[in-house]
């Protein structure tokens, strides 16, 4: 079981990974990911193109912070398969439903501890 997640889990992080390198760089001290900025053309550095520049950033920004997540989930879920403990309920420490696990292979908790 844990061979085909962690091929699900491994293929969904390099997609991760290429989204997030598209967007922006990775921090080498804080590890955490950060928005480029377009480089601004001398012939054209007007207002409009600073706004614009501006705006682009701020939409990498949006879009990192959820991929970010996201990516630490499935980065969490390989190393919960590495040290064994992976389908198994972070909060009661039961089994995690397969078919939670087929649609979320990241699942920290069975589907009764969803919320917590």
């Amino acid at each position: 079981m844990n061979t085909e997640y962690k091929h699900k889990l491994e293929e969904e992080r390099q997609i991760l990974l290429g989204e997030l390198k598209s967007l922006g760089n990775r921090d080498t001290k804080s590890h955490e990911w950060e928005a480029t900025i377009e480089e601004a053309s001398t012939e054209n550095a007007d207002m409009n193109s600073s706004a614009d520049r501006f705006e682009d950033f701020e939409e990498k920004s949006a879009l990192i912070t959820p991929l970010e997540a996201k990516l630490n989930q499935v980065e969490s879920a390989l190393a919960r398969i590495e040290n064994s403990t992976y389908g198994k309920c972070r909060v009661c420490h039961g089994p995690i439903e397969e078919a939670r696990l087929h649609a979320n292979p990241a699942a920290e908790t069975c589907i009764a501890h969803l919320e917590k």
